[in-house]
């Protein structure tokens, strides 16, 4: 509650709820044109007026937010104090660890013990426990069954930390395991549109460990993906201090035609809105196209914002929200409630009004075609029509393998002896690969993964019953997945269950290999588990270029399989269509995508259902009976979830044998005194990279390869190949995580020329001005080296680094390594924040430089001139001195982009800076 009320705001009104206090933004209408601001603006107002204690939250702020010129916005910084949190399990166990680490030393800074409990989440957190299930079981009706055993038996360490985590820490909950996907459970079920607390209603609002948190913008509810550090402080009662956002208007006019999906649209809306520019900006949707869009293809669309670059995807809140609030089971006077609190602080959507926003673009919805998107980037949209076409020039071009001209399609099959035989491809050459009593060649372009994932997607009643519909169309004809596509269906929540029984298309789904593997975020974040041992040697032995196709919003390199490079984003329905297919070598819209038993070719328009069937299926299988059963209990979780034990107590009890809990050394030896930030002299550089590269590349969250450092220190640790788990169920142990980091498979280290990997050049080992080394060293063993001499080390990077996932550990990696400062063309949103968070300078090149127009190679050292008076955005000088004593100068801009921030960085980050103060109160 604030201290003060200057703009006589607090007012109380009777909603069905009963009488609440409300901040009403009507009484700043003298300040600025409340009328004409953004919703998205007047909820950051909101949260401003509610929160004033002229301290932290000033007049200034208020005034900067109310009179908010969206064509010239300029940088205003102000705090932000989102209403709760939300975690998933990889990035909310160290979220976790790090507040046990917290309390472990505040408890040494001031030898009370007591003080342990000032670590203590001070706003509502859930954390959904869903990347943790593995497709290790498919194409079977005991895939989830076996599935769900290995979850429990590779996690019970992490589930016994967050069970402990879950008695120690108020306003903590836990949603057990096999319960959903995190962003589809807050649409679902914890989202509530306006919070009703302690007798006042405001804005549902959060932050989220999870870059695609944005998906609830789609309810209306402000909120994006943060890294966990960032989370953390949230979570201890710091705000969020940005810089108040440009925000773009996107108008949506005309309706889809038949047969489009809302995944094709929002592939048009990535591709769109990449092209104009949206980094560190809002997108608020809104025109005539929002009247009968359905709130599910608006959560589609809010979810993929970290993919066309935006902060959020933002849709005001109207009719088809309380429409979706009232399906999914919500209690009826708060539905009310939201619709009477919105209308009265002019959060309704209306657009008779007359909004102002930074730059508009325009869609008509009936422009929209099929497409997918890849083979590396969600951005990179793929009309159907060129999807075969692209592919053979990306074989050629971005694969580097030749490509041969089209030769018959994947579809025709024939009879040797009783055995089946397909072509794996269209590309000449192949494998013969011989899987579950078949027999086939395996090919370029082979589709081995189908996977039906991601809340983007398993969210959307539509599109997974219209995969749902072709399953039953090609069943019904007798089709089958090819043998060497690995599928997989993994619904968002139990409620798709629930409809697709209802509507009778289990078994037409896993009639074609379809079966339900899980309840989690599985193909889209890389935990597609294994491919069957025969087709993965056959790729690898023959360095073959093979293909995944899935409902999810990633597809970088690396994140989907090691065994697959070109990686394709595509609607449900069009995933059955290509693991039906088995190939990307084919032209779907002309092509017959394979033959029935009579050898009649059948083509893709007869299997694809009509946007009226769809539905019509919604309408009477998608019911609001189906929510309240399954989240009438939704923290009890199954009986395995009860039956792991756990500790007890303030304290956590650190296990120094656990190779999946550690006290990280982030607060080891943190005393109350801060020293002034200093030059940054005679640092080398560990890695030069090139453009884009992902928090994937820097911190990995999938399989854990053989002979890596990371393998190297569980093997040490007698854990066998088969519980190596991943790098991301395993970012509570700080060992792990350090080896891991710029440990992805596909990253590639300029310094280390002809390696993929984690490798650099360790410039401990010759003198750079004579010698060249003779083979590259691990990452990992080469900053020990670095660390015993004493040297600092620096990052080199292109455009867009640290795009991708809001992951906190491609951070604290980059920290526990030693890298003092990373310079880059450019940085994406998260990541550069994280970065800061940690304590790692971030800089960037002047427009029109890089490392390569400056001519570094990456064998110089480096000295960077910054020093306590350090100010947001200001010119740092760095010299660069290569082996024949020559210099290069250039300046940089430090990308410490507010004063709070440069207070974290000289802390040390900003977790420090709060458990100072916490230490001093």
């Amino acid at each position: 509650m604030p201290q003060q009320d200057p703009y006589n705001a607090a007012q109380t009104i009777n909603t069905p709820l009963g009488d609440r206090q409300i901040y009403k933004l009507d009484a700043l209408r003298g300040i600025g044109e409340i009328d004409k601001l953004p919703y998205s603006i007047k909820v950051l107002l909101e949260a401003c007026l509610r929160n004033f204690d002229n301290y932290v939250i000033t007049e200034d702020h208020i005034k900067a937010l109310a009179s908010y010129n969206a064509k010239q916005v300029g940088e205003t910084e102000i705090p932000f104090k989102p209403g709760r949190v939300v975690l998933q399990d990889f990035t909310g166990v160290p979220a976790v660890v790090d507040l046990a680490a917290m309390r472990a030393a505040i408890v040494r800074m001031t030898g009370n013990e007591a003080d342990a409990t000032k670590v203590n989440p001070l706003v509502p957190c859930d954390l959904v426990i869903d990347h943790s299930v593995q497709v290790d079981a498919f194409a079977s009706e005991v895939a989830l069954t076996i599935n769900s055993e290995k979850e429990f038996e590779r996690n019970n360490e992490r589930y016994q930390f967050l069970k402990w985590g879950q008695q120690a820490f108020n306003n903590f909950r836990v949603v057990p395991p096999a319960t959903g996907i995190i962003h589809q459970v807050n649409l679902e079920y914890l989202a509530k549109g306006v919070w009703d607390s302690e007798g006042t209603l405001y804005p549902d609002s959060l932050v989220g460990t999870d870059s695609h948190t944005t998906m609830i913008n789609g309810l209306g509810v402000v909120g994006w993906g943060v890294g966990g550090i960032e989370a953390e402080a949230v979570m201890l009662g710091q705000p969020i201090y940005m810089l108040i956002p440009e925000v773009v208007g996107f108008k949506l006019t005309g309706k889809l035609q038949d047969g489009m999906t809302a995944t094709d649209l929002v592939l048009r809306i990535t591709e769109m809105l990449r092209e104009h520019g949206v980094v560190g900006k809002f997108v608020e949707f809104f025109g005539p196209g929002l009247a009968d869009m359905p709130l599910a293809n608006r959560a589609t669309i809010a979810n993929m914002a970290p993919e066309y670059g935006a902060t959020m995807g933002f849709f005001p809140i109207d009719e088809k929200t309380t429409e979706y609030l009232e399906l999914s089971g919500r209690d009826k006077n708060l539905i009310a409630t939201v619709e009477q609190y919105c209308k009265t602080q002019g959060l309704w959507r209306d657009d008779a009004h007359d909004i102002t926003y930074t730059d508009v673009l325009e869609l008509d919805m009936s422009t929209v075609v099929p497409a997918l998107a890849g083979p590396k980037r969600p951005q990179d949209r793929i009309e159907l029509s060129a999807m075969q076409s692209q592919w053979q020039q990306d074989l050629s071009v971005t694969f580097g393998k030749a490509s041969a001209a089209k030769n018959g399609t994947a579809a025709e099959m024939e009879a040797e002896g009783g055995v089946a035989v397909a072509e794996a491809g269209n590309n000449t050459g192949g494998v013969d690969v011989t899987f579950n009593d078949q027999s086939f060649k395996l090919k370029h372009g082979a589709v081995t993964i189908a996977a039906i994932t991601s809340c983007t997607n398993t969210s959307n009643p539509e599109v997974m019953l219209a995969a749902g519909l072709v399953a039953r169309k090609a069943n019904a004809l007798g089709l089958k997945a090819k043998p060497w596509v690995k599928t997989s269906l993994a619904p968002g929540s139990k409620v798709v269950t629930e409809y697709y029984e209802k509507a009778n298309l289990t078994a037409d789904l896993e009639a074609l290999g379809f079966h339900t593997v899980g309840y989690g975020c599985t193909t889209c974040i890389g935990n597609s588990g294994p491919l069957p041992e025969v087709i993965s040697k056959a790729i690898n032995d023959n360095d073959l270029v093979v293909a995944s196709v899935l409902s999810g919003n990633r597809n970088f390199e690396g994140r989907i399989s090691p065994d697959i490079k070109a990686n394709y984003l595509a609607s449900p329905p069009l995933v059955v269509a290509y693991a039906i297919a088995g190939t990307v070598d084919i032209d779907l819209q002309k092509d017959p995508i394979t033959q029935d038993h009579n050898g009649k070719n059948i083509y893709l328009k007869d299997i694809w259902p009509a946007t009226s069937e769809v539905q019509d299926l919604v309408a009477n299988c998608v019911t609001r009976e189906q929510f309240e059963t399954q989240y009438a209990d939704v923290f009890k979780g199954s009986e395995e979830w009860q039956d792991v034990a756990s500790s007890t107590g303030d304290l956590y009890a650190w296990d120094e044998k656990s190779t999946y809990v550690q006290e990280p050394p982030f607060f080891v030896g943190l005393t109350p005194d801060v020293k002034p930030i200093e030059a940054i002299k005679g640092a080398r550089v560990l890695a030069k990279l090139a453009d884009s590269v992902t928090t994937d590349h820097i911190s990995p969250a999938g399989a854990i390869k053989s002979g890596t450092p990371a393998a190297q220190y569980l093997d040490a640790n007698n854990v066998p190949k088969s519980m190596y788990n991943s790098y991301g169920s395993r970012r509570g142990n700080d060992r792990v995580m350090t080896r891991g980091t710029f440990a992805n498979i596909r990253v590639k280290n300029q310094l280390a020329p002809g390696t993929e990997g984690g490798y650099t050049t360790d410039f401990t080992k010759y003198d750079s001005a004579v010698d060249k080394p003779e083979e590259a060293s691990f990452i990992y063993d080469a900053v020990q080296n670095y660390k015993d001499a004493g040297v600092p080390l620096v990052v080199l990077a292109g455009i867009d680094y640290g795009m991708g996932s809001s992951r906190d550990w491609a951070a604290k990696g980059t920290f526990l390594l030693n890298v003092k400062a990373v310079i880059a063309k450019s940085f994406e949103r998260i990541h550069r924040s994280n970065l800061v968070g940690m304590g790692v300078l971030p800089l960037c090149f002047k427009d029109g430089q890089s490392h390569e127009s400056l001519g570094l190679d990456g064998t110089e050292t480096f000295e960077i001139e910054i020093d306590d008076n350090v100010q947001p955005r200001q010119d740092i000088n760095v010299t660069a001195t290569k082996a024949d004593g020559s210099k290069v100068a250039f300046t940089t801009t430090c990308r410490i982009d507010t004063p709070v921030e440069v207070d974290y960085y000289r802390n040390g980050g900003i977790l420090h800076t709060v458990l100072r103060n916490m230490a001093k109160s």
